[in-house]
């Protein structure tokens, strides 16, 4: 089995917020998934149309203390293993630290397994845990029943400053926290990894000054942003369309997760919430 998949996020919010958050159903309806029950130290599961294979709910629990969390979790006929745990950095600031088994890239980039999906689904997760223990909306969670993929956040900055930050390549590297290039024009590639990272890029098909960008990403389909701004504030809708087969739900899954950290860079600048 392969090393587990390691995410690490910072909460301005104490352990104990955290771990509330994590361990009672009503907290995990509000930021996680659509249904959830929990009766430590015995049960803890998760279901519903924002988890992968959510007909049912499918965890066992392993552990539960005050600072960690771990289960056993079956996606596609696989029991995986999910860890979670707390470690204070003062009295409100904990880190928390994902370990998740079972991960393969490459499951992600063919869709062979809906375990493709996990790293994407927990950047988003731990994303939305943050905001909602800082007391902020959460970013739309992926709806794993529907074949329309579509969010909509309100970000409290300018459409012509959020317009921007979609299309500088060093903004866009700084809020997403991964080197990306972009040539700002129609025609001009979108590339994961920089402009001289080898392998296809995504090419820009549509641009309008504040209001349109839209980029082809092959077979998963055509991305478009749209801004609508007002008084300040700029509502943001997010369409995937024209994909074949399947939805590329861990591609959709991670623009979203990047749409939270968009939104903290332009709200809350220099408090981004990711640990190398």
């Amino acid at each position: 089995m392969t090393e587990p998949m390691i995410l690490k996020v910072r909460a301005a919010a104490s352990a104990k917020a955290v771990q509330h958050a994590l361990t009672d159903a009503a907290e995990l309806r509000a930021w996680f998934a659509e249904h959830a029950e929990v009766d430590l130290p015995g049960r803890y599961e998760f279901w519903g149309r924002y988890t992968p294979e959510g007909d049912a709910p499918h965890q066992r629990l392993l552990h539960a203390d005050d600072r960690t969390l771990r289960f056993e979790w079956t996606l596609d006929g696989v029991a995986t293993t999910t860890e979670l745990t707390l470690t204070d950095e003062g009295p409100e600031s904990t880190l928390v630290t994902l370990a998740q088994s079972h991960f393969d890239f490459n499951e992600a980039l063919t869709g062979a397994s809906i375990r493709g999906v996990l790293q994407t689904f927990w950047s988003l997760a731990l994303a939305n845990l943050v905001d909602h223990v800082e007391g902020r909306p959460i970013t739309p969670r992926t709806d794993f029943t529907s074949r329309d993929l579509a969010a909509t956040v309100t970000i409290a900055a300018p459409a012509s400053e959020i317009y921007a930050s979609i299309l500088d390549s060093a903004k866009v590297s700084e809020w997403f926290g991964y080197p990306v290039g972009i040539e700002p024009h129609v025609g001009g590639r979108f590339q994961m990894g920089g402009l001289d990272a080898e392998g296809p890029a995504a090419i820009i098909v549509d641009l309008v000054p504040d209001e349109r960008i839209s980029i082809d990403w092959g077979p998963v389909g055509v991305g478009t942003w749209e801004l609508e701004g007002s008084a300040g504030q700029t509502k943001l809708t997010l369409v995937q369309s024209g994909f074949a087969g399947e939805p590329p739900y861990p591609a959709w899954t991670g623009i979203v997760a990047g749409v939270a950290s968009l939104r903290r860079f332009h709200e809350l600048p220099g408090a981004g919430i990711w640990v190398a």
